[in-house]
């Protein structure tokens, strides 16, 4: 369970770096296995250099508590990806995801030039990011069979391109078993993809402490509890239609927990939270606790 963290922000749009080390910590005390660095964490609007202040902050929570840290590091060149993927090393990341260019659609001959060059340059694990279900073009699943061939253990999966279920059956059978297949989808597919032999899932930060007990309810076999936890957080996630809708809801529900001390996302965003999403977020928010059986810390 390696939770993707939100990038909180002062009133003036700087990073709070404070309040990320507070919602790192806070995320290791719901019991998830270590913290990510992601779309969600709007990395797509941070410069280089604050995507290795922010490593590094991150690093230095999970360092001390001896959890790994994935960071990502994708880029519209290859020279790019590498340079962001030594930086993210340097500065204490220990596993790397990687998103192709997403502004092109590059022959897949050429991506994997692309990937190649970024497992040569580092010596960290790679998670390989379909993040097509936001942005960009979907890579097929013999490519990514492709990949685990070429490098091995190295490689890691993390598809979003639907249908999910079954790219996960896929790549498990095209790679007998190899493909390391990583949930991104927030959770909405958890039940399904844990069946089909997913290794672990990296939802957003917000509700951690739903998917960490959902996860534990499916490997103990707990069919029925798993199912009363799917619902509510399958419903919250519905209402996430876009990549600003997640980060918009996400950082309401870590706000009202305490968590973060704004909600606001950098501008400018696509999608605006209303009144009545809010209070749809926040009822099925409600209904997470109670199945759960949980009190979540609040506050930092």
């Amino acid at each position: 369970m390696l939770p993707v963290l939100q990038t909180p922000f002062n009133a003036d749009e700087s990073i709070d770096h404070g309040g990320l080390r507070a919602e790192a910590e806070w995320c290791l005390r719901q019991g998830v296995d270590g913290l990510t660095i992601g779309m969600v964490s709007e990395v797509l609007r941070l410069s280089d250099s604050e995507r290795i202040a922010t490593a590094r902050t991150i690093a230095e929570v999970s360092n001390a508590a001896g959890v790994p840290l994935v960071a990502s590091v994708g880029a519209e060149s290859t020279a790019g990806a590498v340079e962001r993927s030594i930086a993210a090393v340097d500065n204490g990341v220990s596993a790397l995801m990687v998103t192709p260019p997403m502004t092109v659609a590059s022959h897949e001959s050429a991506l994997f030039g692309y990937f190649a060059a970024v497992v040569g340059a580092v010596d960290v694990p790679i998670v390989v990011q379909d993040a097509s279900g936001y942005v960009g073009t979907p890579m097929s699943v013999e490519f990514q069979v492709r990949l685990i061939d070429e490098f091995g253990d190295r490689i890691w999966l993390k598809p979003e391109a639907p249908p999910f279920g079954q790219r996960v059956s896929r790549l498990r059978e095209l790679s007998n078993g190899r493909a390391r297949v990583l949930e991104g989808t927030g959770g909405i597919a958890l039940v399904d993809s844990f069946h089909r032999g997913i290794v672990g899932t990296m939802p957003a930060a917000d509700v951690c402490w739903a998917v960490v007990a959902l996860w534990r309810a499916l490997s103990a076999g707990d069919e029925d509890l798993a199912a009363r936890i799917h619902g509510p957080l399958a419903a919250l996630i519905a209402l996430q239609s876009s990549l600003d809708a997640f980060v918009s809801i996400e950082k309401h529900l870590l706000h009202r927990q305490g968590v973060i001390s704004n909600p606001r996302s950098r501008q400018p965003v696509g999608f605006q939270l209303d009144g009545e999403t809010a209070h749809e977020a926040d009822r099925l928010f409600d209904l997470l606790q109670i199945v759960c059986s949980t009190s979540v810390p609040l506050g930092h």
